[in-house]
């Protein structure tokens, strides 16, 4: 048993921040019918390169555990059939811009008063409302707009984005927590509701200590590369053959860690001696520091550091991050079987329950690959999905 047996949910998202979010549902048992558009399918399915076996990676990394059909919205017999889908559904996620599918008649009020139990997910760059609620929307933007970017790279240098795409993703993650206390709300008031989630507030959610630092003091934060605004040493630092992280975050900790790297003489400086002092005099001890750092390799300094008990990490690729031995025992990468893909690999579901677990389970699919058995589902016969091929509808 998985914690999501028995939903049915209905994908008309595109790009990441939907499609993260349900294929999550899809690692936690729901049933995820995606809706794509005939002939194209999702945008990503010809981003890239890198394909695999003809394949884009961008899409397989957030596709699997989905059944995939074609529909033509624009065709009323296409309107149709995603009617039919809607009354099984009990939740249905999109994220066009705010007022695309009311113009194809399925806005929320219609849908609610439709279909009453139903779940309706909306992602978009700005919410749907406000005075931007029509523009568009775009990760980059988002984190531009949100604040992150401002907080986000070297001291005096230009702001920068994070390297994954955090805005869309982090949206995703959001909607699949209101998508899963809108389905707990109906438990008990057998009512749904509309979930509307953007990219904006989900980087605002991000600031938590960067706005109460801000409301705080007046100041506006700044960018300090791989340092924290509040705590140091807590950032990255290059040893004599790469890099490492290492985070102090309290007077103990600083304690044991002037011992490790055999620097006494830190320890009874007052301008180090609290943690406020040393955030006031960061440039001071930075410079220090990254003398020390930069006399012993890697390995080293995680040894010294591991053994006082100092929280540190190697700074690894992605490859060796996804090659961990830690990652390996947790079962964090998992082989998902593809029919034209045999080594297909996917960054597992990021936490585990003890009675119910989730786990990717099925391939992404191929465009169209469940057109015919889903629809078969709703009562067309074969007959009826020719017809409905010929009129341009799926």
């Amino acid at each position: 048993m998985k914690p999501l047996d028995g939903i049915f949910v209905l994908d008309l998202a595109r790009i990441l921040a939907g499609p993260y979010c349900t294929m999550t549902l899809g690692d936690l048992g729901a049933r995820v019918v995606k809706v794509e558009e005939p002939g194209k399918g999702d945008d990503t399915r010809g981003w890239g390169p890198p394909f695999w076996n003809g394949e884009s990676a961008y899409f397989l990394a957030v596709n699997r555990n989905k059944e995939s059909i074609t529909l033509n919205l624009k065709h009323p017999r296409g309107r149709e059939v995603l009617w039919k889908l809607i009354e099984r559904a009990d939740v249905l996620i999109e994220n066009f811009r705010p007022g695309t599918l009311a113009k194809l008649g399925f806005d929320w009020d219609t849908l609610h008063a439709r279909q009453p139990r139903l779940v309706y997910c909306t992602i978009s760059g700005y919410g749907q409302t406000g005075p931007e609620r029509d523009r568009p929307g775009y990760d980059l933007i988002a984190q531009g707009e949100g604040g992150v970017m401002s907080v986000t790279g070297e001291a005096g240098g230009p702001p920068f984005k994070a390297g994954v795409s955090q805005a869309d993703i982090v949206a995703g993650m959001w909607s699949l927590v209101g998508v899963l206390a809108a389905l707990h709300a109906r438990e008990r008031t057998g009512v749904g509701q509309r979930v509307d989630t953007s990219l904006l507030e989900g980087q605002l959610g991000l600031l938590t200590y960067h706005a109460l630092n801000y409301w705080a003091s007046g100041q506006a934060p700044a960018r300090l590369g791989n340092h924290h605004p509040n705590l140091t040493p807590y950032g990255a630092y290059a040893a004599s053959d790469g890099w490492l992280t290492v985070g102090v975050g309290s007077e103990s900790l600083w304690a044991r860690f002037v011992d490790a790297l055999e620097a006494p003489e830190l320890a009874e400086r007052p301008e180090f001696a609290r943690t406020a002092d040393r955030v006031a005099n960061r440039e001071t001890l930075e410079r220090e520091l990254t003398t020390r750092f930069a006399r012993r390799p890697v390995a080293e300094w995680l040894e010294r550091l591991g053994k006082a008990g100092i929280p540190c990490g190697r700074v690894r690729t992605v490859p060796e991050a996804l090659a961990a031995e830690q990652v390996k025992a947790r079962g964090a990468v998992v082989d998902l079987p593809h029919p034209t893909i045999p080594d297909l690999k996917v960054v597992n579901l990021p936490f585990k329950l003890s009675e119910t677990p989730g786990a990717p389970s099925a391939p992404p699919p191929r465009l169209g690959e469940h057109t015919a058995r889903v629809l078969a589902e709703l009562g067309y016969d074969q007959a009826a999905l020719q017809e409905l091929a010929r009129a341009g509808a799926i």
